[in-house]
């Protein structure tokens, strides 16, 4: 029963079809990019159910708050007045403002009744959990997989005799090719690693050895057993140096994201700027722009670092890894510093743009939207820039592979899937959309339509395009190391949205408390004022009647 319910899943002879030709690891990035499309799915339901019903159970919802006599607060107008030319109307589509700022993909659109409130907080909870609870159990099954391939000391020989070969290859190359490399696995355990076998001393780009790297792993540490104290100095120089260089290049990606947010806001007010519809989007960019820009170009730089500090194959990987997920989620939190920055002028609760309403009102009256905004257009910008590398880069490289015969076409053609940098992405995407789920609850419902757009894109890639990579890649590391990644993204996006609910809790209870001051003021200030009024005619009334006895 177990085998025909996987027979049901989606996509499971693609799987097995790419597992067969590229490798185990390659076909769990998209058995990840499955599972991640399963919780948008099971999200947007909930969003739905939860958050769209309850919002139209009493009507269509009013439209934005007006200005209010009594409070210089509270007043939003997002929507265009007049005619809306096509660019404008493409501006907003793509910027999440005009017609887009006040509808149900935004936090402002719903309005505050009792009733939604507490169906809107639930769904947010109830997809953090159903998310965690999904995630663990996929961790623990991929728990399993990685402890058994770890443990050499138990299933060294056994795992090649009985294990090792791969049932869902296809094509009698890459069949020759598993079979050369459990002959290659054999012959390197029985010699305990002398050296490279016959006939495989020279190394195919298109052939993936694995005990070939556990070969360059143990020369490694036998030179480094045998260093001198000053050579042992000289590496852990190069190695502080090379560290300080990644620090250096850290904060400057991060001064980046935070200039260019700040930037942002100052640049919408030149007028140039105001009256070029492309250069508006851009500017609007400007934050995505930094940190695509980072994320794209630092984690190469950081391979190329990786090989001077003197490490181990795998201990390289391992600190490129922790380099590169530690720069996609903090260039996260440096984005939400800053916008958080301008909301609060700085945290000057006293600061002329925040003393009325508490916070900067003036540019931003509807920060939740702002927030949900910026998290619409990196979801938006991260889609836009995986088409455009896949059309304007990858497609044309191929064909000049064919246009070009010889070593330079097959050099300039030859295109590897990398599986940890596409894992990577994926698991940035789906922290940008549980930030953004409370600032815009119909982003699960976006993302799930670009991850099944995804699927596709990335399949006919792999297909029409890459190679098997020279390397392989372990499908226990995207089974067990990649979800805790993506614990650790569910973690860092949870404090900012439960701090948030906090806020808007609290500002609302401060709300209602000054309210209902104000409401106890008044209702003093009219009893006094008919005390008054009451013995001023008390009195009026004593000294007519004295004039009146008088006379």
């Amino acid at each position: 029963m177990r085998e025909g319910l996987r027979t049901l899943q989606p996509w499971a002879w693609t799987l097995k079809r790419i597992g067969g030709q590229f490798g185990a690891g390659t076909a769990s990035y998209f058995s990840l990019l499955r599972f991640l499309l399963l919780l948008e799915v099971l999200a947007s339901v909930l969003k739905a159910c939860m958050t769209l019903l309850p919002a139209w159970q009493e009507g269509a919802p009013p439209g934005p708050p007006g200005p209010d006599t009594s409070s210089p607060c509270g007043s939003y107008s997002p929507g265009a007045q007049g005619l809306v030319t096509f660019p404008t109307h493409l501006f907003n589509l793509l910027s999440g403002e005009g017609f887009l700022e006040w509808s149900p993909l935004f936090y402002g659109f719903y309005p505050p009744r009792p009733h939604l409130a507490v169906p809107y907080l639930c769904s947010v909870f109830a997809t953090g959990l159903l998310s965690l609870l999904l995630i663990l159990y996929r961790s623990v099954s991929g728990l399993k997989q990685t402890l058994l391939a770890e443990s050499g000391a138990l299933t060294s020989y056994s795992h090649r005799v009985f294990s090792a070969w791969d049932f869902g290859l296809c094509g009698q190359v890459h069949v020759r090719l598993r079979q050369r490399i459990i002959l290659y696995e054999l012959r390197v355990k029985l010699s305990g690693g002398s050296g490279p076998p016959p006939g495989l001393g020279e190394r195919s780009p298109r052939t993936p050895l694995r005990p070939q790297v556990e070969l360059e792993e143990a020369a490694v540490r036998r030179r480094a057993a045998v260093q001198t104290l000053g050579q042992q100095a000289k590496v852990w120089s190069v190695r502080v140096l090379l560290n300080v260089l990644v620090v250096a290049l850290l904060g400057a990606a991060f001064y980046g994201v935070y200039w260019a947010t700040g930037a942002t806001v100052e640049l919408q007010e030149v007028p140039i700027v105001q009256n070029t519809p492309l250069l508006k989007l851009g500017v609007n960019y400007l934050p995505s722009i930094f940190i695509s820009g980072a994320n794209f170009v630092l984690p190469a730089v950081f391979k190329l670092i990786a090989p001077l500090e003197g490490y181990t194959r795998s201990r390289q990987i391992v600190f490129i890894l922790l380099r590169t997920v530690f720069l996609r989620l903090a260039s996260l939190l440096v984005l939400l510093f800053s916008l958080w920055n301008q909301i609060t002028c700085g945290g000057d609760a006293e600061a002329e743009g925040c003393k009325t309403c508490g916070y900067n009102y003036k540019e931003l009256p509807c920060w939740e939207t702002r927030l949900g905004q910026e998290m619409y257009k990196l979801l938006l910008f991260d889609l836009l820039t995986g088409l455009a590398v896949m059309l304007l880069f990858q497609f044309p490289r191929k064909l000049l592979c064919g246009l070009c015969p010889g070593a330079l076409g097959r050099t300039l053609g030859t295109q590897e899937f990398q599986v940890p940098d596409e894992v990577l992405g994926l698991i940035y995407a789906q922290t940008v959309v549980w930030v953004g789920s409370f600032f815009c609850p119909l982003l699960p419902l976006l993302n799930t339509a670009k991850f099944l757009l995804l699927f596709y894109l990335k399949k006919l890639t792999l297909f029409s395009v890459c190679s098997p990579a020279s390397r392989t890649f372990r499908a226990s590391t995207v089974n067990f190391f990649f979800p805790l990644v993506l614990l650790l993204g569910l973690a860092i996006s949870a404090v900012p949205v439960l701090y948030s609910i906090f806020l808007i809790l609290m500002v609302y209870t401060v709300t209602l408390a000054n309210s209902y001051g104000r409401l106890i003021s008044e209702l003093k200030r009219q009893i006094e004022t008919e005390t008054q009024n009451k013995v001023f005619l008390a009195q009026r009334a004593v000294a007519l009647s004295s004039g009146n006895g008088a006379f």
